[in-house]
């Protein structure tokens, strides 16, 4: 067990540390005018996703001790249950409706989103069906082929909620994994030539998802409708400068800027934080992107590498897609900043990946000190 903790990336783990906490303190300060304004309590949020962080804790100790070779075993059986999960929650009367998007089953008091499980099972799935196909991944039909079959039915039964942005987040998490895997160039471009005119197709197919596109090319135009939110998210973005107003005193929060403690809250950090604040968590962001990249490059089991790269860049796509939206350089698309925006199953689940992450490079120091040890020193060297 010391030796398992010596083993551990402790610059990753504290990068991902410091962003739950960064997290919590952010979902209290954006969070307590919704929390009243909803009915509870100022700190109801805050107390929520503090129990979901509590949860999170065994879940990541757990993650980063179970060998990742034992997702490859139970692989079958998490995809067959995605997709059962993905269809029922569509069904009316089983799954939660909230604001005409069918996403959620609620257990109790907790609501489930099987959208967010996806994520992390279609990358394992992917890193897992790759990795068997190295001997002919550059064979379109026999390596590279099959898998998208059920990349299709996930991201239809998503679209069904609907959800374009989720659905686009795990499509480009497993062609992340699709890239690292060694495929050949021409069926990368040509694949991604056609997801994209797919994703471009049904996004101007809905009136709702036209109004975000308009929205984000000029938000003023409607002010008071389609472009309000992104023009409020521009306003505590300016307010804020290099240092802030300071925490807990943002004003947008206030009633102006909807989905402050969710979607909008980088918004808020941006506010109350400046500059600075936002430098910082880009900071963190950076060093898991790195480390997760260093891991990929470094562990030698082929399963192991492609499951790294694909949890790092799926963390990171949704850092991007959430940062563009807030930012109006990318349509708004509903994803969630990671490990900060409030949400349950998105944060549990991104604390699980994290922790299979952190097991990875476990093994990729261990890989690298092995390297070390079978390379001769400059001493060595020079005497031979």
């Amino acid at each position: 067990m010391i030796t398992h903790f010596r083993k551990l990336d402790w610059i990753l783990i504290t990068a991902i540390v410091l962003l739950c906490i960064y997290g919590l303190v952010m979902v209290y300060s954006a969070g307590m005018i919704t929390s009243l304004r909803d009915g509870y309590s100022y700190d109801y949020y805050f107390q929520r996703q503090l129990t979901w962080l509590y949860l999170g804790i065994p879940v990541f100790i757990a993650a980063t001790i179970i060998p990742y070779k034992l997702y490859d075993r139970f692989t079958p059986l998490m995809v067959f249950g995605i997709l059962i999960a993905l269809i029922l929650v569509t069904i009316p009367g089983v799954g939660v409706d909230r604001g005409g998007a069918q996403r959620w089953f609620q257990i109790g008091s907790i609501l489930v989103q099987p959208s967010e499980i996806a994520k992390i099972v279609m990358v394992i799935y992917f890193a897992r069906v790759y990795a068997k196909k190295q001997p002919y991944i550059q064979e379109f039909k026999r390596g590279v082929l099959p898998p998208l079959a059920v990349l299709v039915i996930v991201f239809a039964l998503i679209m069904r909620q609907p959800d374009l942005g989720t659905a686009t987040a795990i499509l480009l998490a497993c062609g992340a994994v699709l890239i690292c895997s060694g495929a050949r160039l021409i069926h990368i471009v040509s694949l991604g030539a056609v997801s994209l005119a797919g994703i471009v197709y049904l996004a101007t197919s809905a009136d709702y998802r036209m109004k975000r596109l308009t929205a984000f090319r000029d938000p003023f135009a409607d002010a008071q409708d389609t472009g309000h939110q992104l023009v409020n998210s521009y306003i505590a973005i300016g307010e804020g400068g290099l240092l802030g107003r300071g925490l807990g005193q943002g004003i947008q929060k206030l009633g102006f800027l909807p989905e402050a403690h969710t979607d909008f809250i980088l918004a808020v950090i941006s506010e109350e934080l400046g500059i600075f604040g936002v430098l910082f968590l880009f900071l963190l962001y950076f060093i898991i992107l790195i480390r997760g990249v260093r891991t990929g490059i470094l562990i030698k089991n082929p399963f192991g590498k492609l499951l790294a790269f694909g949890i790092t860049f799926q963390i990171s796509t949704q850092v991007l897609f959430n940062a563009g939206a807030v930012s109006g350089m990318l349509p708004i698309t509903g994803i969630t900043l990671p490990f900060i925006s409030y949400g349950g199953s998105s944060l549990l689940l991104t604390i699980f990946a994290a922790g299979i992450l952190v097991h990875l490079s476990k093994h990729a120091n261990i890989a690298s000190e092995t390297r070390e040890e079978t390379q001769p020193s400059w001493e060595q060297k020079r005497t031979s």
